[in-house]
């Protein structure tokens, strides 16, 4: 086994101190006690009560929150429909150009595909809102759910599928009670991945929002332009709070998926 040297250590060290301190040093302040971000004058709560009678930003969280939840349900649905179709139907007419438009949110840049969305929709003359925004999240989420799903579906021992089957299960019940249940790691997973990406988006929501429905981080975006304030930084923290607990939560999930997995092998090796 290669040995953990000092470069490594040193490596690490510092690619985790480029990511993190900046994280860190924005929490510290959003408990700053002065109306100055960059001077400490005490430990204090006083923004994160003020960022609670701010409606502006309660109203554009509540519009946030609200996109992510549908967009990465919907996200979901399809994206798992597509892996689906992607790792189980083999070769078809098509599947080239379908994979193709599956995986190329991924590599398009963000700016293109907000500017594409805002076209069809001014074309189809549907109004830009939170219905707008929901289809945008949807339709570039929707490829990572799509990675994440068909990543768990390679690996999948397809003769537990046929097992059910021989057993008298239909397809759709064979996918609902020995499918879907082993999958849902990695459902839960995208799921979480497509909130998250919903969550901080700013490019594509700018070009497909409107008047009436303004997302968390346009709302910030558009305040730090005249200067950052305290609330900022505590929402920003809740933000941040919000993302870290999702990301643990998927990491549990996924663990205790492989612990239960590899528990179950160890039992179906047993002798009866």
């Amino acid at each position: 086994m290669r040995q953990f040297s000092w470069f490594n250590a040193t490596a690490l060290t510092l690619g985790f101190a480029f990511l993190y301190i900046p994280m860190i040093i924005l929490v510290i302040y959003s408990f700053n006690a002065s109306k100055l971000v960059t001077v400490w004058a005490g430990f204090s709560t006083q923004w994160y009560g003020e960022l609670l009678r701010n409606e502006e930003f309660l109203n554009a969280a509540w519009v946030t929150i609200k996109v992510a939840v549908t967009s990465s349900t919907i996200a979901t649905v399809l994206g798992t429909m597509a892996a689906y179709v992607l790792v189980r139907a083999g070769r078809f007419s098509g599947r080239t150009l379908f994979s193709g438009m599956i995986y190329a949110p991924l590599v398009m840049p963000e700016v293109i595909t907000g500017l594409s969305l805002l076209l069809l929709f001014i074309g189809i003359g549907l109004d830009r809102g939170v219905l707008t925004i929901v289809l945008a999240h949807t339709t570039f989420s929707m490829c990572y759910v799509s990675v994440v799903v068909s990543s768990r579906l390679v690996s999948f021992d397809q003769s537990l599928e046929e097992a059910a089957l021989d057993l008298g299960c239909s397809p759709f019940d064979a996918f609902r009670l020995v499918t879907l249940p082993i999958i849902a790691p990695a459902v839960i997973s995208g799921w979480l991945l497509a909130f998250t990406l919903s969550l901080d988006d700013l490019v594509i929501a700018s070009f497909t929002t409107g008047p009436s429905a303004t997302t968390l981080p346009i709302k910030i975006f558009s305040a730090v332009r005249l200067g950052v304030s305290p609330e900022i930084n505590a929402l920003s923290t809740i933000m941040i709070a919000i993302v870290t607990i999702g990301v643990i939560t998927a990491s549990l999930v996924t663990k205790q998926a492989a612990m239960r997995q590899a528990r179950d092998e160890r039992m179906a090796e047993r002798p009866a």
